[in-house]
């Protein structure tokens, strides 16, 4: 018996697929200036209201909305930061700026 030195696909033609374009593929517009503004702006609020639940100081932040614990901790004279009492009145119906980040963790 003899054997070919070549691959077996040397005996068969190479047909190539068409690739399809899917949304993966396709290549992303970029946000707007003001998208990226509203996103840094976001962000900023965010991480205050994260120094805020994390700051010992005014209380426990479990079991309780942000803006209750900030009016406890000034029921108490704690001092808490005015502007993140203005920034909970402003986004109220929005539940990630309500709840502490501790909410999602059971007592």
């Amino acid at each position: 018996m003899t054997t070919k030195s070549g691959l077996i696909t040397d005996s068969f033609k190479v047909v190539k697929k068409e690739r399809k374009v899917t949304k993966k593929d396709e290549q992303p517009t970029a946000p707007s200036a003001q998208d990226t503004e509203t996103a840094t702006c976001r962000n900023e609020e965010e991480d205050k209201l994260r120094q805020f639940d994390l700051d010992w100081r005014l209380g426990p932040c479990t079991g309780i909305s942000r803006l209750q614990r900030w009016e406890r901790a000034k029921l108490h004279g704690l001092n808490p930061p005015e502007e993140i009492r203005d920034l909970l009145l402003r986004k109220q119906t929005d539940q990630e700026y309500n709840l502490s980040l501790w909410s999602e963790y059971p007592l």
